[in-house]
């Protein structure tokens, strides 16, 4: 089940609804073996295994099931069906062939229980997530099926303290959870960990770690080497120039090449097929713009058949739902979801799939509005072979605040430039959460994780690692809400940044370790998912190193290189990614030149710091374990702004 590399530009089956008649025999040898459940955790089951792997071990619960639509009257509801037992016991018997030495799988009713060697002592070993795959695998050619395949997927170690039967009791509740979030990722069946309070003292406290912290404790340490004899300041500074330098270099590298975008190819030679646009949405903070939303969608133009998905979830009733049934009863391409355990998009999303028919699948935030031909456009890269095309996201409320305007530029530079320029350097692109769109097949087995706060950049660095093509056009153009108020850009910021730092963490390694990337897209993914985390805490040293010179030598030159190099810095490489972003941007957002002015001073004087800071203060939260996902507030874009739009989309 693990995906590799797509051919181009043959279109490939989606293993979520080809069924293969004649399935391939089960290899006549076999590592493991099929065992009743009670000797499967039982304690003297470890003697059967070989010294080395009586030292550490798990139960796994592997629960499959099959989800798939039942409309009713104007609404779809997931319908999910449990796997038989006689399908789970061929199931077991196939899935012994996987299985190393003294391994043992039970198959109990409706689900499969497992006593693995433990490879490694991460909170998800890799060998679980690679037997979930092959369950996947078998159990797709064993049932011939009308829905998309979902397993609950638990595990728990065998200690001295915790027996094979508790494990196996708490691995069937961590499958419980798994099977909830739809994402096929063996999760940790252990004692739920208490989350830290946040209060706004904690929050303080950070923000002047990351901070004076970040300054002060730094200039204490240069002062109290150079007590001991020990002067520092010269290898400091040639860090802080090469740090500096590099930044820079991946700035220019990226502006230059985003000034010569993808070209888009060539249309195939085939109908354009069913396609679906998945929007995800959270209706009690969304419940102004989703309407909005979903008659946009309907309206939207492409060759093909396009098949409108809302799958939403919301902890009360709303009256939008009752306007959203009934839209849904009228047009039957729209199909309205309700997802009643979902708190989360990813599950959101997951939950979609049962119900999206498209060979291909766009996905949106419920502030969304693409553009006219984007589903013809994506297809053509999906049709080149293509698993992902992320497109160019573009703010539609630029004109209601001077903050709105703020994010307006910065998204012409992140969406115009940084990812285009990124993806044409490095030899990938990365999927955004919104405005992307997906080959079907691909979504189903890499699907969507919500125990990251950045869902889509964990997905895009799985579908990577497993050979994925990604790629950026800028040319794709959809269309969004800017946060209104400090408070909201901060805490989305603040869950973006913590959500890359923990997708740097856990997915750096196996990136580099992939067999499918190049050495340009590993050095590529180094700096995206490695030197991005470094950066900001490298960069403020300036300050401290600067103080440092100046205690030290009575004062400071205004001549002094280091200070020269940082004014050569935030002078050119910011302002050069504004000034392309200027002239990469879309029309309605160009042509405001006073917006980009503006930007451009305020990164110079605090923006850029700012966005430093909620990096280095992302990494405390995750160090501290605080990893609440918090929304981003939204309302509908003021009148003014919506007609500025519409008449601009006219003239362009």
């Amino acid at each position: 089940m693990t995906l590799t590399r797509t051919p181009a530009p043959t279109p490939q089956p989606d293993p979520g609804r080809d069924h293969d008649p004649h399935p391939t025999p089960v290899p006549a040898q076999r590592t493991g073996q099929v065992a009743p459940l009670d000797r499967v955790v039982s304690p003297d089951a470890r003697r059967r295994l070989t010294r080395p792997a009586r030292r550490r071990e798990i139960v796994a619960v592997i629960e499959p099931t099959w989800a798939r639509a039942a409309d009713t009257e104007g609404r779809a509801d997931l319908d999910v069906v449990h796997a038989e037992p006689d399908l789970v016991r061929e199931a077991a018997e196939r899935l012994t062939a996987h299985l190393q030495p003294g391994e043992l799988v039970a198959a109990d009713g409706g689900r499969l229980t497992l006593r693995l060697r433990r490879e490694d002592r991460a909170a998800r070993p890799v060998r679980l997530q690679e037997m979930a795959y092959h369950a996947v695998e078998v159990l797709e050619r064993l049932r011939d099926h009308d829905g998309v395949i979902d397993l609950g997927v638990g595990w728990s170690p065998i200690t001295r303290r915790q027996t094979p039967d508790l494990a196996e009791e708490r691995a069937a509740e961590a499958a419980t959870e798994s099977l909830r979030q739809r994402d096929l990722q063996p999760r940790h069946g252990r004692s739920a960990k208490r989350q830290p309070k946040i209060w706004w003292f904690s929050a303080g406290r950070q923000v002047l770690w990351a901070t004076v912290g970040s300054v002060v404790l730094p200039f204490l340490a240069l002062v109290g080497l150079w007590a001991v004899g020990l002067d520092v300041s010269g290898a400091l500074y040639w860090a802080l120039v090469a740090a500096l330098g590099i930044t820079a270099l991946g700035i220019w590298a990226e502006c230059v090449a985003a000034l010569d975008p993808p070209r888009l190819p060539a249309a195939p030679d085939r109908p354009a097929p069913r396609a679906s646009a998945v929007i995800a949405a959270y209706l009690p903070n969304e419940a102004e713009t989703v309407l909005e939303t979903v008659e946009h969608f309907l309206d939207q133009e492409y060759e093909g058949e396009l098949q409108v998905v809302l799958a939403y979830n919301t902890p009360v009733d709303l009256a939008v739902e009752r306007d959203l049934h009934a839209l849904a009863a009228r047009e039957p391409s729209l199909t309205v979801l309700r997802v009643a355990d979902s708190t989360s998009k990813a599950q959101n999303v997951n939950a979609a799939l049962a119900v999206a028919t498209g060979e291909f699948v766009g996905i949106f935030d419920a502030d969304h509005q693409p553009a006219q031909g984007s589903f013809d456009r994506a297809w053509r890269w999906i049709a080149d072979g293509v698993d992902v095309v992320q497109g160019h996201c573009v703010i539609r409320n630029g004109a209601d605040s001077a903050l709105a305007r703020l994010v307006a530029v910065e998204f012409e530079q992140i969406y115009a430039v940084a990812h285009p320029g990124r993806a044409a350097v490095s030899g990938f692109g990365i999927f955004g959460g919104s405005n992307g769109y997906w080959r079907s097949s691909a979504l189903e087995q890499i699907r969507l994780r919500g125990s990251y706060l950045t869902e889509d950049i964990e997905a895009s660095m799985r579908l990577l690692a497993n050979g994925g093509r990604l790629v950026n056009d800028p040319g794709l153009i959809s269309r969004e809400l800017a946060p209104e108020t400090p408070k909201a850009l901060w805490r989305q910021r603040m869950r973006w940044a913590q959500g890359w730092f923990q997708v740097s963490a856990r997915h750096l390694p196996p990136v580099l370790a992939s067999p499918y990337l190049s050495l340009r897209q590993k050095v590529g993914a180094t700096y995206l998912l490695g030197w991005r985390e470094v950066y900001p805490w490298l960069s403020i040293l300036a300050w401290p190193l600067l103080g440092f010179l100046a205690w030290r030598d009575g004062g400071l030159s205004m001549s002094t290189p280091l200070f020269l190099l940082i004014t050569l810095f935030v002078t050119v490489s910011g302002p050069l990614q504004t000034f392309v972003g200027w002239r990469l941007a879309v029309p309605e957002v160009r042509r405001h030149r006073w917006w980009f002015v503006g930007a451009a001073i305020a990164n110079l004087v605090a923006y850029t710091e700012l966005k430093n800071l909620v990096n280095r203060v992302a990494h405390l939260k995750q160090l501290r374990g605080e990893h609440q996902w918090v929304v981003t507030p939204r309302t509908a874009a003021s009148q003014s702004a919506t007609d500025t739009v519409t008449s601009e989309r006219s003239t362009a």
